[in-house]
C-alpha cells in the first residue's frame, strides 16, 4: 500500500498593483457606444432584483500571466463589484476573484482588425463563456450581421435562434429609435418576447398610461398646468 500523501498546492496570483486596469485609450465609435449603453441600461432597469454585472469595455483577466481581454459588453450573473471598487484589484474583472467567467460576451464589429471570429473566439471559448455574440451591421467579417455561439462541451456551436436559454434572455435585432437615432439595434427580450426597456422608456410608458387614463376621465393632459 502506498501511504497517503498530503499535498499542499500554492497558487501565486499576480500582484494587482501591476495589472493594467485602464489605459485611457479611446476605442469606441458613436454607434458602438450607443449600443453598449442600450444593452447595459436596459438590463439594469429591467432586472433590478437580480445580482449581476453588465459592463462595457472593462478588462477581464482570465489567465495568469496573460493580458486581459476587453469585450465591448459582458454580462456576469450572481456576482457584484466589492464595495471598495477604487482598490486596484477591484477595478476590473479578475476571474479568480469573482470565481467564474461572465455568461455573455458581446463584440460589436466596426473593422477587420479585432479578430472577433479567430483569436477572441478562441479566448472566450477557452474561458468557458457560455454565450459569445458577434454583431456587425457593416458586414466586415461575414454576410451575417448577427452571429451567436453557445458553449457545448468544450467548444462553441453556432446558434440558429437568438435565445440564450441558460440565462433566459433573447437578443434579436430591433428596428427603432434610441437616444434620437433610428437604426437596427440589439435588444434584450424576455421569455415572452417583450423588450427589456430602459429607464427612460419605462418613464415614457408610464406617462403615456397616465395620459390615457386622464383622457378616459375627460381630462386633457395637454391642458394641465406645468
Amino acid at each position: 500500500m502506498v501511504d497517503q500523501l498530503a499535498i499542499t498546492a500554492e497558487v501565486a496570483f499576480p500582484d494587482a498593483s501591476q495589472l493594467i486596469t485602464e489605459d485611457d485609450t479611446p476605442v469606441d465609435n458613436f454607434a458602438s457606444a450607443k449600443q453598449q449603453r442600450l444593452l447595459g441600461s436596459s438590463l439594469y432597469s429591467a432586472l433590478e432584483e437580480k445580482v449581476f454585472l453588465a459592463e462595457a469595455n472593462d478588462g477581464i483577466y482570465h489567465t495568469l500571466s496573460q493580458p486581459p481581454i476587453v469585450p465591448d459588453v459582458f454580462v456576469s450573473f450572481n456576482v457584484q463589484v466589492p464595495q471598495d471598487w477604487w482598490e486596484k484589484q477591484n477595478r476590473c474583472y479578475l476571474v479568480w476573484n469573482f470565481g467564474k467567467p461572465p455568461e455573455i460576451a458581446i463584440e460589436l464589429v466596426s473593422n477587420k482588425v479585432g479578430n472577433e471570429l479567430t483569436n477572441k473566439f478562441a479566448t472566450y471559448e477557452h474561458m468557458r463563456v457560455s454565450y459569445y455574440v458577434v454583431y456587425e451591421p457593416s458586414l466586415q467579417l461575414s454576410d451575417t450581421p448577427l452571429r451567436l455561439f453557445e458553449l457545448r462541451g468544450i467548444h462553441y456551436s453556432e446558434m440558429a435562434e437568438p435565445w440564450l436559454e441558460q440565462v433566459s434572455l433573447g437578443l434579436p435585432p430591433w428596428e427603432g429609435e434610441f437616444e434620437g437615432r433610428q437604426d437596427t439595434w440589439l435588444r434584450w427580450r424576455d421569455a415572452e418576447g417583450a423588450i427589456l426597456l430602459t429607464g427612460d422608456e419605462q418613464a415614457e410608458q408610464r406617462a403615456d398610461r397616465l395620459a390615457e387614463f386622464l383622457r378616459s376621465q375627460g381630462i386633457d393632459p395637454d391642458q394641465l398646468p406645468d
